[in-house]
Parts: C-alpha cells; sequence; structure tokens
C-alpha cells in the first residue's frame, strides 16, 4: 500500500483545524449572501456625491451573522459540503458535453445551442440541482430524502398508479402545446419596417 504524500498530508490537517467544514463554508455562504444584498439592495441605498450605492455596513454585517448562523449548525454544513461538491460534478458533464460536441464543428465556428436545445438542458439543469438538494438532505434514519422518497415510489408502485400518472403528464403536455402562443411574423416586420424607414 503506498503512502501517503505529503501534500495529502496537508489537506488532512487542513481538515483537521477546520478549514473544509468551518472556514470554506463561511466564506461561501458570506460571498453569496453579500452578493444577492449588493444585487437586489433589500437594505437600502445612500447618497454618495452624484450617485446611489448600496449600504455595505449592513449589507456585510448581515452576511456576517448569517454566515456564522450557518455554520453553527453541522448539518447545514454538510448540506452545503455536499451540494457544493456534486454541483460542481454537474458542471463539469455539461463542459465535457460541449468539448465533445465542440469535436464535431470546425475551427472558428461557435458552439452554442439552439433555444429548443437550450431550455431542455436548463430542466435537465434545475432537475439535477433539486435532486442533489434533496439527496443532501438527511433524515433521522441517515437516508436522503430523494432516496427515500424513491424507495417510497417503489414499494407504492401500481399499474393503475403508472396509468394514472402517465395520463396526467400527457395531459399536461396537450395543454401546454394547445395555450402556447405560436411566434407571429408579423411582429418582427412591423418592428423591422419603421427601422428601414427612419434609416432611409
Amino acid at each position: 500500500m503506498a503512502e501517503p504524500s505529503a501534500f495529502r498530508g496537508v489537506i488532512e490537517f487542513l481538515g483537521e483545524i477546520g478549514v473544509y467544514d468551518v472556514i470554506l463554508p463561511f466564506l461561501l455562504v458570506f460571498t453569496i449572501v453579500f452578493a444577492i444584498l449588493e444585487k437586489t439592495k433589500v437594505l437600502g441605498t445612500e447618497k454618495v456625491g452624484d450617485e446611489l450605492v448600496t449600504k455595505k455596513n449592513l449589507n456585510a454585517m448581515a452576511s456576517f451573522v448569517i454566515s456564522f448562523l450557518v455554520i453553527a449548525s453541522a448539518k447545514l454544513v454538510d448540506i452545503i459540503t455536499a451540494v457544493s461538491s456534486q454541483i460542481v460534478i454537474l458542471l463539469f458533464l455539461v463542459v465535457f458535453f460541449l468539448l465533445l460536441i465542440g469535436s464535431f464543428y470546425r475551427e472558428g465556428e461557435d458552439v452554442f445551442l439552439e433555444e429548443g436545445w437550450r431550455t431542455m438542458f436548463m430542466v435537465i439543469m434545475f432537475i439535477g440541482i433539486v435532486a442533489i438538494f434533496l439527496q443532501a438532505i438527511k433524515m433521522d434514519t441517515g437516508q436522503g430524502f430523494l432516496e427515500w422518497g424513491w424507495l417510497w415510489l417503489m414499494d407504492h408502485w401500481t399499474a393503475t398508479g403508472v396509468a394514472s400518472l402517465i395520463l396526467v403528464l400527457v395531459v399536461i403536455l396537450f395543454m401546454v402545446y394547445i395555450v402556447r402562443e405560436p411566434k407571429s411574423k408579423t411582429t418582427t416586420s412591423s418592428t423591422t419596417a419603421p427601422q428601414k424607414m427612419k434609416e432611409a
């Protein structure tokens, strides 16, 4: 069996002094909360000269307190650690997929997804993030909510339940297809006509 390297010993030492379960979660929560408060301007703004700026002292204090409250709960720290690592894996899967798709393009061509494909991947990413969060939240038995829900579904899965679920999904998809508004070409032509008249 190979002996652990010196760098592995450093990583383990950082884990023992609480870098991964205290410092890094604190910095992550502080950064995200502070960015949200700065973006939304929930705590108000103040006028400095001729510009309106956010109240950074209040935003920083609120972010600081929220971050400490989060790291005070070991359960929340475990959830943040599990979710962060698995979301990175999900991000890597997307990057690797784009790399494989890009191998079929010629040099100089941009790799991008059309509107339908982009929407589909956004839905897949949303479902993946929700599944990661559900699995990260543990019950008293140690099972994640996703695992518990899947096992419960398998135990109560019947032919009638399958047929009912399929029928509901078909009805929902049919209603979405019927009520959606088609993209009209008249609106685009009517908006481009005045622009051409102005240019003329």
